[in-house]
């Protein structure tokens, strides 16, 4: 039998509150055990309820969800961000506050219910759109085709800053979010290219995101 996942989800929107309680109550392994609207009381909450996963509203009144993983991260269960908007300074900071995953509020269900398992699991899900500069580079882009083997396994790092890259981020904006230095975050660049088999971002990009790692 399928171990449940216990989500507990703090939006200040009770709307969305109930569409995604109703959407993950179509899963046969995700429920939502605890709610809040504000992050004021999120964390006396969380510890009552003990969620394996949260999903946290990064903008609410009284204290945001970014501001509630900046005072208590290291109390709370593995957190995604929920937003409505593919921002990438909130991406930003809700990395460096600790946040596990970001997610926007629109995507299906399914993308719903795999970030959760992925982060109940120990994974990350940085994976907002991608954004536009990322796109045009694709389309303006001309090239072999990447190869069809997986290639060599990323790391955990690797494989997040492969997800900041997919969110357009230079490597000194992925240095400034994870910690190490630009340099360090160059040589991962340079790996993350040799393991895919490819010989730019943009192609890391696209070739992570067919095999999944982002």
């Amino acid at each position: 039998m399928t171990a449940l996942i216990r989500v507990m989800l703090v939006d200040d929107q009770m709307l969305v509150r109930s569409g995604i309680c109703g959407l993950l109550a179509l899963t046969p392994d995700i429920r939502v055990v605890a709610e809040a609207a504000d992050g004021a009381g999120a964390l006396a909450l969380a510890t009552a309820s003990q969620p394996d996963v949260l999903l946290l509203d990064i903008r609410m009144p009284q204290l945001s969800g970014i501001a509630l993983l900046q005072q208590s991260a290291a109390l709370l269960p593995p957190t995604i961000l929920l937003t409505t908007f593919d921002d990438d300074q909130a991406l930003l900071e809700g990395m460096r506050a600790g946040a596990r995953g970001f997610l926007l509020k629109d995507i299906s269900l399914e993308r719903l219910a795999d970030g959760i398992r992925a982060v109940a699991a120990g994974a990350t899900v940085f994976r907002p759109a991608l954004t536009e500069r990322t796109r045009s580079a694709y389309e303006s882009s001309a090239g072999a085709a990447p190869p069809q083997d997986a290639g060599e396994r990323l790391t955990a790092r690797e494989t997040e800053v492969l997800a900041l890259m997919a969110a357009g981020f230079n490597n000194g904006e992925i240095a400034t979010a994870l910690g190490p230095s630009e340099g360090t975050i160059k040589n991962h660049v340079s790996s993350i290219l040799a393991k895919l088999g490819v010989r730019d971002r943009v192609r890391a990009v696209l070739r992570g995101l067919e095999l999944g790692h982002i």
